[in-house]
């Protein structure tokens, strides 16, 4: 019988092994994308624009034969497979909150659809992680709440090689073919992104920074300065490669082992959200629920300000406006700018991950929110409550010769030591909306009273 294959977060053909599941018995596969009203409203234009580029990438390399449809997937895919006349529906298996209530929501209506002309099975292979959700536990079958831990467990617990998928592992159905659901054109809202999307585009990042950028990346990570990150978080994030790939290009070196500590760290975080959905709007230690946060009209202006990038403080705005221009933001200036929001300025977290959300191309809601709940102190393995980043001590230890602040704040690219604006701080750049000192200690009052 014919299969439908089904693509959400692996829009990709390669080490696919829902394709190579849908494509078992040899049937034809209709490849198929549901374009979800749901998901576009909580995207933000430049993770859409991606979204769209990898489709487009997606079509191509399968000759055009990918159906794209709109609308809800609960009525949408059971339509296809009724068209096609398939006997099951083919997935990687999704592990964060409103993929889980789409996919049972899915199979409830397939299963209804079953009843009255045969059974139509949703049938999850593999995952979008080195290893799946839910399989990583301690001894007693509970989850670990600590990523070193974890981590050994993870190690230990390993991963298979790469799946051998590719475009030859099935015989695609062509779209117009497919009577009763309508294909639309794969959509562009005319965004520029600062890197191409897509399989294609994921395969080449991926081997220039193998190549250029591996070696060093133990000493390299946590410079912004330099071009010393992978950037693969949105490829990942799109399932356009797996982790799989990745890890199989990785040696022995410090490099390359502290790139699978940061693989298994997104491993960690979708674990955390498989076992605790509710932490990806709630405090994970729901002791912080009662922390005193401000809320009113001077919040709000003091918001609006970190969000332009106009906080008085270099590292904060050069983060925030790489943020606005680009989709992107390097991993430790977001968490000097979160703990900035956090615990300088005392605005709740949520307030900042839903902006970066809005924002940012690899928007993953389990890296996002936990991520955050790290800089606040309220996750699991959270930074401790009395760590408070200094921004000018993190900007002076991380951008040393100021060249990251330089690039993404052009009032200062004249000075000389933009670490240290007391004396040579340009008239068109704004004095600091906060002392750092004073608000490190309402912060620790503010805990403490926990």
């Amino acid at each position: 019988m014919p299969a439908v294959l089904w693509f959400r977060r692996d829009l990709r053909l390669a080490d696919l092994p829902a394709l190579l599941a849908a494509a078992e018995d040899d049937g034809e596969v209709l490849a198929c994308y549901v374009l979800d009203p749901t998901l576009k409203a909580s995207s933000g234009k430049r993770r859409l624009q991606y979204l769209y580029d990898a489709l487009r990438d997606l079509q191509d390399s399968l000759d055009g034969r990918l159906l794209v449809a709109r609308g809800d997937a609960k009525s949408v895919i059971p339509k296809l497979a009724k068209a096609i006349g398939a006997g099951s529906v083919h997935i990687s298996e999704e592990h964060l909150p409103y993929g889980r209530r789409r996919d049972d929501a899915v199979r409830e209506a397939l299963q209804g659809d079953g009843r009255k002309s045969g059974e139509v099975e949703l049938v999850a292979t593999g995952s979008p992680y080195l290893v799946s959700p839910g399989r990583v536990t301690k001894g007693d079958g509970s989850p670990y709440k600590v990523f070193t831990p974890f981590y050994d467990a993870w190690r230990k617990h390993g991963w298979r090689k790469p799946a051998e998928s590719g475009k030859k592992s099935a015989r695609w159905i062509d779209p117009g073919d497919v009577k009763g659901v309508r294909a639309v054109e794969i959509p562009d809202l005319g965004v520029e992104l600062d890197r191409p999307a897509g399989e294609s585009g994921a395969r080449r990042q991926w081997a220039d920074f193998v190549e250029d950028g591996l070696a060093d990346y133990g000493d390299d990570r946590n410079r912004p300065d330099l071009d010393g990150t992978s950037r693969m978080s949105a490829h990942l994030k799109f399932g356009t490669i797996h982790p799989r790939t990745l890890a199989a290009d990785l040696g022995r070196g410090t490099g390359a082992q502290t790139y699978l500590r940061e693989l298994a760290f997104r491993d960690f975080y979708a674990s955390v959200v498989h076992e605790w959905p509710r932490s990806t709007w709630w405090n994970w230690n729901t002791a912080f629920d009662a922390i005193e946060v401000d809320d009113g009209r001077e919040a709000k202006k003091s918001f609006e300000a970190w969000k332009a990038g106009k906080t008085g403080f270099p590292i904060v705005d050069a983060g925030m406006r790489q943020l606005a221009e680009t989709g992107f933001m390097h991993n430790r200036v977001r968490m000097i700018v979160a703990s900035f929001l956090v615990k300088d300025l005392h605005l709740p977290w949520q307030w900042g991950a839903r902006w970066f959300l809005d924002q940012l191309v690899d928007g993953d809601m389990a890296n996002n929110q936990h991520g955050w709940q790290w800089a606040a102190g309220c996750g699991t393995d959270a930074a401790p409550y009395f760590r408070v980043f200094n921004p000018t001590t993190q900007g002076k230890k991380f951008d040393p010769s100021g060249d990251y602040v330089k690039r993404w704040v052009p009032e200062l690219r004249d000075v000389e030591d933009v670490h240290n604006l007391d004396r040579d701080r340009p008239d068109d750049y704004p004095q600091p909306i906060v002392d750092h000192k004073q608000e490190r200690v309402e912060a620790l009052r503010r805990y403490n009273a926990l």
